[in-house]
């Protein structure tokens, strides 16, 4: 896959962590596991999907004879073991419980447990991200800005927000905090806590969906601030000069990601 691609995967599987881990809870809690983000995750990852007695279970292939496999509920438990194993301690049958050796090991799975809960999902997440080949050069990041120039010149929004997504990625920018995000716009930059909590954000890009309109702030505001937040949104509605516009911005973001590398 390009280098493109592979980003995109990245910030993919992060979503996908980020949706799971938004999801897991105590069992009290009253949170239910994103099943659908966890399994793509896992075939991400190369693990087969398989039903046994009533589990849902996710198995990596190998060689050995006892294989990581997942078990696919709240409890997001990992194990190291073989199928039938998971499946008579998971899901016994009344002949297997009348068993006092096997009694002991449906009661206590630590023997075969690698993690549980947000240690599974960080152990899935890194392995997935670790299969990605992430180098890049000047031409990868040239593949980026041509693909969004030529989606901001046809007012192709959806492409547009995909070049700002992968240098945002590039750059650790984000989404602004609620107080300067603006209906219709898409806006990433540099968030930065000074003292007393306050954040300040930018240098900073700003696509207007409906009026395919790009610029880029190259300037810091306090979120907290009124005038300072009026004096962005001159810069958004055009009363102020942005520091660049149109498709000078995605080649100002290449070049900041070159200088930092």
């Amino acid at each position: 896959m390009s280098f493109k691609e592979n980003l995109l995967k990245k910030i993919r599987i992060n979503t996908l962590a980020e949706i799971v881990m938004n999801s897991l809870g105590s069992p009290d809690s009253g949170k239910k596991l994103d099943k659908n983000a966890m399994r793509s995750l896992l075939e991400i990852r190369g693990f087969v999907h398989r039903n046994e007695r009533d589990l849902d279970l996710y198995v990596q292939p190998d060689d050995r004879e006892r294989q990581r496999i997942m078990v696919l509920g709240n409890e997001l438990a990992f194990f190291r073991t073989t199928v039938a194993d998971v499946a008579m301690r998971r899901s016994p049958t009344v002949k297997e419980m009348i068993s006092i050796r096997n009694a002991i090991r449906i009661l206590n799975d630590k023997d075969i447990v690698i993690s549980k809960g947000a240690d599974t999902l960080q152990m899935i997440r890194k392995e997935c991200l670790d299969m990605l080949d992430l180098s890049f050069d000047e031409t990868d990041l040239d593949e980026i800005v041509q693909d969004g120039v030529a989606s901001l010149k046809t007012g192709y929004s959806d492409g547009v927000i995909e070049a700002l997504s992968l240098f945002a990625e590039l750059l650790g920018y984000q989404v602004p905090p609620r107080t300067i995000m603006i209906r219709h716009y898409h806006i990433i930059g540099e968030a930065t806590q000074k003292g007393a909590g306050e954040i300040r954000f930018g240098p900073m890009a700003v696509y207007g969906m409906v009026q395919n309109d790009l610029k880029f702030i190259d300037e810091q505001i306090s979120v907290s601030n009124r005038q300072e937040i009026e004096r962005f949104e001159s810069f958004v509605k055009g009363k102020s000069k942005a520091s660049c516009e149109g498709p000078d911005v995605f080649n100002t973001l290449k070049s900041r990601i070159m200088k930092r590398n």
